[in-house]
């Protein structure tokens, strides 16, 4: 099978990631590759930074861009997602989804678009990544009496959201496996006179700085002992390797909502 791939975000450093990894993938195609009006990238081949033409320009005209594609992989941000969503489920595109940011409105718009096409949408595509999650998930279940929960993450400075959708994704996991809500439980800023940390809590750390890819530990703090789960990610080759996996995985999918857990057959 042939996988007709158009790219969002096609000159930044993920979507050439990913215009790297379909070139290489021998059953995908790069179907299209699209940018915003002002990228210095418009009207470039996308793949030129390779050193060879794929015939694919990159283009700020969504509607031309998505065309001949089967499914946009988009990891952009939560305002240009929403644009590429309403005009996918005109079209028909499936969608990968590695934007992360979203508030609550425009996640209850996914899902509903969900009903028309097939969505993938997962905070971290990493094989790795998603494996811990299932790892933090039996973890929480069984160290939720005695044993205090720290999120720390670190990014690159160019990082404009915080905690990172990962982290997030590793609280809400947690604390779904414990009985808790996220929102009730999750604490993300320290100052001042905090008095005692609640034992019911899951505390987030942020670090933001150089190049780092992407570092999560997850801290299991006991009296007497700790546990911590770490994920470190070196490049961004494995989101691309997870999305192309994705890409697959909704092939035989005509609408519906996924995530990576699917993907990976983690349920």
């Amino acid at each position: 099978m042939n996988h007709r791939i158009a790219i969002a975000g096609a000159s930044g450093r993920m979507g050439r990631m990913l215009i790297e990894s379909v070139h290489e993938a021998s059953d995908c195609t790069l179907a299209g590759a699209l940018d915003q009006a002002h990228s210095p990238g418009i009207g470039l081949d996308a793949s030129g930074f390779l050193g060879h033409a794929s015939g694919v320009n990159i283009s700020a005209d969504l509607r031309e861009g998505l065309q001949g594609s089967q499914v946009l992989i988009d990891f952009t941000r939560p305002e240009g997602t929403m644009v590429h969503l309403a005009l996918c489920r005109e079209l028909g595109v499936k969608m990968v989804i590695g934007t992360t940011g979203f508030s609550e409105a425009q996640k209850v718009e996914i899902a509903a678009a969900s009903q028309h096409i097939a969505i993938m949408m997962a905070p971290n595509m990493s094989v790795g990544v998603n494996v811990t999650l299932k790892l933090l998930q039996m973890a929480a279940k069984t160290l939720s009496e005695g044993y205090d929960i720290e999120v720390i993450e670190a990014h690159h400075r160019h990082k404009v959201d915080a905690p990172s959708g990962t982290a997030l994704k590793m609280g809400e996991v947690m604390a779904e496996a414990m009985g808790r809500d996220l929102k009730q439980c999750a604490v993300y800023e320290r100052y001042g006179h905090t008095g005692e940390r609640d034992p019911s809590s899951i505390g987030f750390a942020t670090i933001r700085g150089g190049d780092i890819v992407g570092d999560h530990t997850v801290l299991f703090a006991g009296i007497g002992e700790r546990i911590e789960i770490t994920h470190k990610s070196s490049s961004r080759s494995t989101y691309a390797q997870g999305s192309l996996r994705a890409v697959r995985f909704l092939a035989g999918k005509t609408s519906g909502l996924f995530d990576m857990f699917d993907v990976l057959n983690l349920r």
